[in-house]
């Protein structure tokens, strides 16, 4: 019995051989690889100060978090808080990837958030590595990494 599974199988697979090479296939080839998904670089980066290291947007600006930013889901700095503190803009198709997430504003933009806290730059910052919009008195924090 085991001796006629075994030319069986033997058969089955000089038949598979013979099609794949009748076709043009080559039964030692590799398949293709799979296509990889690309996704555009985070608009962040890390910046090792003095002080440690924190988060910048692609200018080299610091990004700061509010306070009551606390949900995870939305912003609470609109209208008036806007016109201090920048959000971090995402693009529509932007998706999330790590400890990074993508918010829905109330106007129907999209901004990015880090540990589910929306990011914003400072209109009190005016060069890359400033830090004047580090104000805890009025819940703004600088946005670190957790390494």
């Amino acid at each position: 019995m085991l001796k006629s599974l075994l030319i069986a199988a033997a058969v089955l697979v000089s038949a598979e051989q013979a099609f794949a090479l009748g076709h043009g296939h080559e039964s030692s080839s590799a398949p293709p690889p799979a296509a990889k998904e690309e996704r555009p670089p985070l608009p962040v980066r890390v910046l090792r100060t003095k002080t440690g290291p924190l988060l910048v947007d692609p200018k080299g600006m610091t990004l700061y978090y509010f306070d009551r930013d606390d949900s995870g889901k939305k912003s609470n700095c609109n209208g008036k808080c806007v016109e201090s503190w920048i959000p971090l803009a995402a693009t529509a198709d932007a998706r999330a990837t790590g400890d990074f997430t993508v918010i829905t504003r109330d106007d129907g933009s999209k901004m990015w958030a880090y540990r589910y806290r929306p990011l914003y730059t400072s209109q009190a910052d005016k060069a890359p590595g400033d830090m004047n919009g580090f104000d805890p008195s009025n819940l703004w924090h600088i946005a670190r990494p957790a390494f």
